[in-house]
């Protein structure tokens, strides 16, 4: 039996309990048995362990008289102790008191002692400097450089023991010309062995250059050696490329300084203790001294349409600086040294200037391209085509500007960019209005052309030009989708680009943006260089003013200003559009005051004939024809899903907008049925306005033709005028009726329709 549960500190007894009945399927007599056995074994337990306590503690009782005497005797060595320590201390005490007058003297004696060293050795160094002095002419006699230079380390080392002697200035300056004529005797050797790369010699100079502390020459000896070479390869160069682009033959160049980077290295490793900075240095120095200099070829490149040339000379020295961040990483874990930004600086530097114009080039670049999308055409169809095609050109030109200012300036240039698409966007909405009212010029040309009354038919002669009108506002549509898909690439773009730089956005309490971070901060220039921080802190700040205001919303609009003319174009679609079915009832509306049917009486028998027994004219019918033809003709574009269409009427407005509180409408067509529906009422009650009289007879006929406009529209979902209804009411009841109804309908009715009646019931 498993007595070891019950030391556990959790011990459960139902849980003890339960475990050992549960593997037990017997009969409840059997289990009873079993129950009876466990209290048997757990009695026998107890017995034992009791019988453990009272062995265990009379043991304890026996032991603890001699626990108690050990204690007692530990005790009385402590108090012994105690008295010991408090001994030796005043005996501590008592020499430190006299033996201090002697210790005092030591320890001046000690400093005479160390001044009397210093004097001697001070002493035996001049005195050397003096052996050395006398020895050295001979020495340099023997032109062996290790003798020279052993004998200068050794005056240099007793030099430096010679710091508070009144000539030490002098002594040093005699040092200097002893190592000038030492870098002399040997310079042509070191031109030699650092031109054939000879390595045992170039390591013999390098370890005596180091010893007499001038190491840095030696150095320069080595760039000026190299350097003039790659100087002189690169005019060869130039001479032999003078009839072919620099694009063409400036690869061949980077392409060989990426050789000698390589071989450079595997030599340098073995003579510099610092081989990635001296190559780094030897490249930077003959980049910024080549003649002639890059950055007046590239001034000369640029010349006629400088910005496709700028970006392909930007992509070379891109992957030249590529390759050089790949072989530098190959070599060494630290690319935050200054040799390395240097570097990056010298094949950066001559694009720069043209860098911080970027936005102005952009812009030129944008204008030039932008002539030559067609915009404008007399004839509506074409210029329908026109404008829906130039959306997409738009953007074919934006994003080409968005692509070259990632390319060309890592994203930096974005506030540049921004002022770019801005131009471009208004110049495209200057020809977009332009184009739009040349078409509507030309519509209105034409329909004062006719100002006869409408023949028969003439009502939707130009549904076809309401077709192409609203494929123009279908243009708009897209025209503010791709806008604001676009303006979240811009927004990446320039998010990207900050994050790349490690540009921090300005603290809400500042007035200026924050510095840019140091040259040692740096961890990756070949990333991280920054051409605005380092040479405009104006375009800068706006950069980081900019990524301040996106970082903290990102929903902030950056062509906020360019959305805005393309609302204002996307209303002038529409006031076409609206003016090409509106101006034909217009014509309609316009002869109705001068109607002969008003002024005639009718005949005796019209007169006597109940008013349901009244026709609506022709006029009217075809009016109501021509508004119920609308849904037809806008069944093209909402028979399957136009977002383009649907984004275009949700920004823009028609006239004759609903009246506040109307429900809501849905689909484009109940816009455009409302809207037109409202305009030929309103156009129709002030054309009713204008009847000078109207006779008995006309009257009802009037109101049977308000009736008639007014079932049509109803019929239609749309709610019938107000004031249409005022004027159907007052041309129903009788004049003397007209003082009751006075408050309930505008005056301005009441006076006009009892004027008009008046003249002919009097």
């Amino acid at each position: 039996m498993d007595f070891s549960k019950f030391l556990d500190d959790n011990f459960d007894v139902k849980d003890w309990v339960n475990a050992a009945f549960k593997a037990q399927k017997d009969s409840p007599e059997q289990k009873d048995a079993q129950a009876a056995t466990l209290v048997m074994k757990l009695q026998l337990f107890i017995q034992e362990v009791n019988n453990s306590l009272e062995e265990t503690s009379q043991q304890a009782l026996q032991n603890l008289p001699r626990v108690l005497r050990d204690v007692e005797a530990v005790k009385q060595e402590a108090l012994f102790l105690k008295e010991q320590m408090q001994l030796v201390k005043a005996d501590i005490k008592k020499v430190e008191e006299d033996t201090s007058h002697s210790m005092k003297m030591l320890l001046e004696v000690d400093v005479v002692k160390s001044k009397m060293k210093a004097a001697s050795d001070a002493l035996q160094e001049a005195d050397n400097w003096t052996t050395l002095m006398a020895d050295v002419e001979e020495v340099f006699q023997s032109q062996d450089p290790t003798a020279i230079a052993n004998k200068l380390i050794a005056m240099q080392h007793s030099l430096s023991m010679l710091s508070h002697c009144g000539d030490y200035d002098e002594r040093c300056q005699h040092l200097e010309t002893l190592k000038n004529r030492l870098e002399a005797m040997v310079s042509p050797q070191i031109v030699a062995a650092f031109t054939t790369h000879s390595l045992e010699q170039a390591q013999q100079y390098v370890k005596i250059f180091t010893d007499i502390e001038r190491l840095s020459q030696l150095r320069n000896y080595y760039h000026r050696c190299h350097k003039g070479t790659l100087q002189a390869q690169w005019q060869q160069l130039q001479q032999d490329s003078q009839q072919k682009p620099l694009v063409d033959w400036l690869p061949n160049f980077t392409d060989n300084l990426i050789s000698i980077w390589h071989q450079e290295i595997k030599w340098c490793e073995q003579v510099f203790p610092d081989p990635v900075e001296v190559v780094s240095e030897l490249l930077t120095q003959t980049i910024n001294g080549l003649q002639p200099s890059l950055p007046s070829l590239i001034d000369t490149a640029l010349q006629g349409n400088p910005l496709p040339v700028l970006l392909e000379i930007r992509q070379i020295l891109q992957r030249f600086l590529k390759s050089l961040e790949n072989a530098a990483q190959s070599v060494t874990d630290s690319l935050g040294k200054s040799h390395f930004f240097k570097l990056v600086q010298a094949v950066n530097a001559p694009l720069i200037p043209h860098l911080l114009l970027y936005g102005q080039l952009e812009e030129e670049h944008l204008v030039q391209e932008f002539t030559g999308i067609q915009m404008e055409r007399r004839d509506l169809i074409d210029c329908a085509q026109l404008l829906s095609d130039s959306v997409g050109k738009l953007f074919k030109l934006a994003n080409e500007a968005l692509e070259r200012c990632t390319s060309l300036t890592d994203g930096l240039g974005s506030c540049g960019l921004q002022s770019a698409l801005k131009s471009l966007f208004h110049a495209y909405c200057e020809r977009f209005t332009s184009a739009l009212d040349l078409l509507a010029n030309i519509h209105e040309q034409e329909t004062s052309k006719d100002v006869a009354s409408p023949s028969e038919g003439a009502l939707g002669e130009d549904w076809t030009k309401f077709q192409h009108a609203l494929k123009i506002i279908q243009a708009c549509g897209e025209l503010i989708l791709q806008c604001e898909e676009f303006d979240l690439h811009l927004s990446s773009t320039l998010l990207h680009a900050a994050t790349t730089h490690n540009i921090q956005p300005m603290s809400p309490s500042a007035l200026a943006p924050m510095s840019p971070r140091s040259h040692s901060s740096i961890s990756n220039p070949f990333k991280e260089f920054n051409y605005l921080a380092e040479n405009d802190s104006g375009q800068y700040s706006k950069f980081v003013k900019l990524y301040t205001l996106l970082s903290q919303d990102e929903s902030s609009f950056q062509l906020q200003s360019s959305m805005d003319e393309i609302a204002r174009v996307n209303e002038l679609a529409h006031k076409l559009a609206f003016g090409i079915v509106f101006n034909q009832l217009n014509k309609q509306l316009a002869e109705v005051p001068l109607m002969e049917v008003w002024r005639s009486a009718g005949g005796m028998l019209s007169a006597e004939l109940p008013t349901f027994s009244l026709s609506p004219q022709e006029y009217i019918t075809k009016i109501g024809q021509y508004v119920m033809t609308l849904p037809q003709q806008l069944e093209p574009f909402t028979s399957q899903d136009n977002p383009m269409l649907d984004k275009a009427m949700e920004t823009g407005r028609l006239p004759y907008p609903p009246e506040p509180g109307s429900p809501e409408v849905e689909h484009l067509a109940d816009h455009w049925l409302g809207s037109v529906a409202r305009g030929t009422m309103h156009s129709y009650v002030e054309a009713i306005l204008k009847i000078p009289e109207i006779s008995p007879h006309a009257t009802r006929q009037l109101g049977t033709d308000i009736d008639y406009l007014c079932n049509v529209v109803e019929a239609l979902e749309i709610s019938a005028s107000p004031s249409l209804r005022h004027i159907e009411k007052l041309l129903k009841i009788p004049l003397s009726d007209y003082g009751e109804v006075r408050g309930t309908i505008p005056d301005r009715f009441v006076h006009a329709v009892g004027a008009m009646r008046s003249s002919q019931e009097s």
